[in-house]
């Protein structure tokens, strides 16, 4: 094989690579966006109350804005088909928000309490079909 052959063979062969590792970043490919990734819904804990958390069947939502007693809450859950609860927590020296995890679609209403400061929010959660 001469060193033109050789060289083509190499082109291929990267381009071969390239289009697998392009191709594993789309995910299957299929027309079906349920392998894409999405981000979780951020809403802040003092300013969730009263309203209405929308998210995507399989998504996330995630409680921000306390940073002292984090893994103190807890949630009552309407309908825990639709979403469930999961606690904050610390993890080694990585710290994680307590959260909702959209399960089905429907609506269930959810109430958060914290058993260090006594404090209490209640808001509707509305999962929606990804």
């Amino acid at each position: 094989m001469d060193a033109r052959n050789i060289r083509r063979l190499a082109a291929l062969a990267a381009g071969v690579l390239l289009a697998g590792a392009l191709s594993a970043c789309a995910g299957t490919g299929s027309s079906d966006s349920s392998d894409a990734v999405i981000a979780p819904v951020s809403v802040a804990l003092s300013e969730v109350g009263g309203t209405t958390v929308t998210v995507q069947v399989g998504n996330a939502v995630n409680l921000t804005g306390d940073d002292e007693t984090f893994a103190d809450w807890t949630a009552d859950i309407d309908d825990p088909d639709v979403v469930s609860f999961v606690a904050g927590r610390t993890d080694g020296t990585a710290t994680f928000n307590p959260g909702l995890k959209a399960l089905e679609e429907g609506d269930s209403d959810v109430t958060l309490t914290n058993s260090s400061t006594g404090q209490s929010v209640s808001f509707e959660v509305e999962v929606t079909a990804r």
